[in-house]
């Protein structure tokens, strides 16, 4: 007597097996970087309660605190870099930011023997490249997650650079802007980290 044998018998069976590969950040990364946008956000807050209330004159304190805030974003650019080249991630964003921010420092120091015109000039300026720079990094960085917020920061950034430029021309130019600025920045850096914390993408 012949047997017919169905196609699913296990002779005949086939299994077939797909293997998905996803290619996910080392934990690390987001980790530091959430610690670094939590630690900017608090900077910038402060760093901008100390501006709004020394921004109609252009006296030692204000001064010493204009060039605290380029020093310090050199310093967050380091310890990202240095992030970056232990996972294998782009580092050449966060190294034209360090070059811009390092040379806005001389600027700025320059630019305040001359009065706050000149200081918005070239914060204006400052802004402008280091929002492009930004908006760069935040671009090829976000298979990390959390990193939308620094792509729109980085385009108001250079949006507010164009008016800080302009603002410099006023009869009666203030720092109080800047605040404002810097303060904006920080819960950019916030959102993006909370973003981070819940695995969140883009």
């Amino acid at each position: 007597m012949l047997r017919s044998v169905s196609p699913s018998h296990p002779p005949y069976r086939k299994a077939l097996t797909v293997d998905t590969v996803v290619v996910a950040p080392p934990a690390s990364v987001p980790v530091t970087l959430r610690k670094l946008y939590f630690l900017r956000f608090a900077f910038a807050a402060v760093w901008a309660a100390l501006v709004f209330a020394t921004a109609d004159a252009l006296g030692p304190l204000s001064t010493a605190l204009l060039l605290v805030y380029p020093l310090f974003d050199v310093a967050a650019a380091v310890v990202d870099v240095r992030s970056a080249r232990a996972n294998g991630g782009p580092a050449a964003p966060l190294y034209a930011n360090i070059a811009i921010s390092s040379l806005t420092v001389l600027a700025l120091a320059l630019a305040a023997t001359s009065g706050i015109p000149a200081v918005l000039r070239v914060w204006g300026a400052w802004a402008v490249t280091a929002g492009i720079v930004q908006l760069v990094a935040g671009a090829v960085r976000r298979r990390l997650g959390g990193q939308w917020p620094m792509i729109v920061s980085g385009a108001v950034s250079t949006l507010a650079g164009l008016s800080f430029v302009t603002q410099a021309g006023a009869e009666d130019p203030s720092l109080s802007s800047l605040a404002g600025y810097a303060f904006l920045g920080g819960v950019f850096f916030l959102v993006s980290a909370l973003r981070l914390g819940r695995g969140g993408r883009g």
